[in-house]
């Protein structure tokens, strides 16, 4: 089994559903938020321990196209797909929790940001029908078969795919050599964010400013101004600072977290795991700010084979895996990569990735200043308020980190 990750919120076929939820469908979607929540965490720390330079992920769409291999999957291999993405118990909750979320992200109205997943399945395969209708129903996929031995052309039916719904940002997420005549499955998901912010920077007040690369490194990098409130919060049992800055329509915010030392982040990161987002900005209040943000632009392919191996799922690469509640061939999965890409300017922030899986036969206050001047973890999230209690539902779309602000 094969998997491709990229950074993509997809513009896809599906109707943002208006009606109003049940509380079981309301659980649902809490139990699904708060688990990829925790898995963002994990993957985003054991990502981090393996990749230099700067960064740039989505947890959501890595925790999206697992979610539809588990849910074929059976015995041990399923086991440790509940534990590491932290499922509910339930399947019920579970595949009704993935349909919520992806329903209330493809129905955010004010900006850009939509998702979609899709199934490429060998024209010779047998796909369970129970596994077909879930993954249509649940994760508003799209079944399309491909002749894998072809491995140029389907490498570009999938190519395209992905283009289509990242705006063009990613490109050649698989390719020929990734694709045989074994492949039996290619899941994929894909998300797409283009937006802008609620009070936009002024070009005119961007400037290069110094940024501490380190405590011995400055470089001059061309940086953003605004004066304007903001969520500001002081996190000393993190020793850092955060700010939220909320996109048109207040349902999606970039939160940065900028450590109180220049060479704090690593510390910061590691701390952030048993911290949660909804907390972070739970100790924030609004004040007027000076705010001071670097422009950067960044690229990232990331290999997670190993990384999701060190996670604990070290099942569906071997031959113990098990995946028969997809179909009753052997089945194992081959790669699991992600493909991403972020560029943050005045106007807003667009940001684009996919996850590929590859499944083979086994054969208010006083005014002040925040200047973001040295290396900081930024999240994009979609916030999603309960007018009754309040309370604020976190997921964290794309995730990374800036050790020194590239616009190239």
């Amino acid at each position: 089994m094969r998997i491709f990750k990229e950074y993509l919120f997809i513009t896809c076929l599906i109707i943002a559903i208006t009606m109003a939820k049940s509380e079981v469908d309301n659980q649902a979607l809490l139990d699904v938020s708060q688990g990829s929540n925790e898995f963002a965490s994990s993957l985003f720390q054991a990502v981090v321990e393996e990749n230099r330079g700067n960064l740039i992920m989505s947890p959501l769409s890595v925790s999206v196209v697992l979610a539809m291999a588990a849910y074929g999957a059976r015995g041990e291999t399923e086991e440790q797909f509940k534990k590491v993405l932290h499922l509910p118990s339930s399947k019920t909750l579970g595949t009704s929790g993935y349909q919520a979320l992806i329903d209330s992200i493809n129905g955010i109205k004010e900006n850009k940001l939509l998702l979609a997943n899709k199934v490429f399945a060998a024209e010779k395969f047998a796909v369970k029908p129970d596994y077909k209708s879930l993954t249509e129903n649940y994760f508003r996929s799209v079944t399309q078969l491909v002749n894998f031995a072809k491995s140029n052309e389907a490498a570009n039916t999938i190519n395209t795919w992905v283009q289509q719904n990242t705006n063009n940002r990613i490109n050649e997420l698989v390719s020929p050599g990734d694709l045989n005549a074994m492949t039996a499955l290619v899941l994929v998901n894909a998300v797409y964010f283009k937006g802008q912010w609620k009070n936009k920077f002024n070009p005119t007040f961007t400037k290069d400013m110094p940024f501490h690369v380190n405590e011995n490194t400055v470089k001059n990098v061309p940086t953003m101004y605004r004066q304007g409130s903001y969520k500001y919060g002081e996190l000393p049992n993190l020793n850092a600072k955060f700010i939220e800055i909320p996109y048109k329509g207040n349902e999606l915010s970039m939160v940065i977290i900028l450590p109180n030392e220049i060479n704090g982040l690593a510390a910061v990161e590691q701390k952030l795991q048993s911290v949660s987002l909804a907390d972070i900005l739970n100790q924030g209040y609004e004040r007027d700010v000076q705010l001071f943000l670097p422009k950067f632009k960044i690229e990232k392919k990331i290999e997670l084979n190993g990384i999701l191996g060190k996670m604990g799922l070290t099942s569906m690469f071997s031959s113990r895996a098990n995946f028969s509640g997809i179909a009753d061939d052997d089945l194992v999965v081959s790669k699991v990569v992600q493909k991403a890409f972020i560029e943050v300017n005045e106007e807003g922030s667009e940001a684009a990735a996919a996850t590929g899986m590859i499944i083979e036969n086994r054969i208010q206050m006083k005014k002040m200043q925040v200047r973001i001047d040295h290396p900081f973890f930024y999240t994009i999230v979609n916030v999603v308020e309960n007018p009754d209690t309040k309370f604020r539902n976190i997921v964290p779309i794309f995730i990374g980190h800036i050790l020194e602000p590239t616009t190239i």
